[in-house]
C-alpha cells in the first residue's frame, strides 16, 4: 500500500506561485511515476503532470514553462512548483502514484492505482 498526502494549496492571486508537495509513505519504491492531476467543478479530471526522475518529466499543455516537477527521494516527496498561475487554474490538485512507467499510459489517471485527497488551489483574477 502507498500512501499519499497533498500540502500547499490555498489562495493566490493571479500571477502568483505556490509549490504543491506530495508526501509519500508504504511502498514508495515500487512506485515507478508520480502523477499530479486536477479537477474542477463540471469537469473531468486532468493530467497536470507527472515525474518518474529528475530527468524524466512530463507536462500537460496547459502548464508547460509555468509548472516545474521536482522530488526529493531522500524525503519520499513530490513538488509542484507553479507559477503565473490563472484563474483557469483553479481546482482540486491530486497527487497519485503508478508502478506504470509509459509516458503514453500515466497521462490517463485510469493508470493510477493510489491517490491523495487533494488540496484545494484558488486563483483569484
Amino acid at each position: 500500500q502507498v500512501q499519499l498526502v497533498e500540502s500547499g494549496g490555498g489562495l493566490v492571486q493571479a500571477g502568483g506561485s505556490l509549490r504543491l508537495s506530495c508526501a509519500a509513505s508504504g511502498r514508495t519504491f515500487s512506485m515507478a511515476t508520480m502523477g499530479w492531476f486536477r479537477q474542477a467543478p463540471g469537469k473531468e479530471r486532468e493530467f497536470v503532470a507527472a515525474i518518474r526522475s529528475r530527468v524524466n518529466t512530463d507536462y500537460a499543455d496547459s502548464g508547460k514553462g509555468r509548472f516545474t516537477l521536482s522530488r526529493d527521494n531522500a524525503k519520499n516527496t513530490v513538488y509542484l512548483q507553479m507559477d503565473s498561475l490563472k484563474p483557469d487554474d483553479t481546482a482540486v490538485y491530486y497527487c497519485a502514484a503508478t508502478r506504470i512507467f509509459s509516458t503514453a499510459q500515466s497521462l490517463n489517471p485510469l493508470a493510477y492505482g493510489y491517490w491523495g485527497r487533494g488540496t484545494q488551489v484558488t486563483v483569484a483574477s
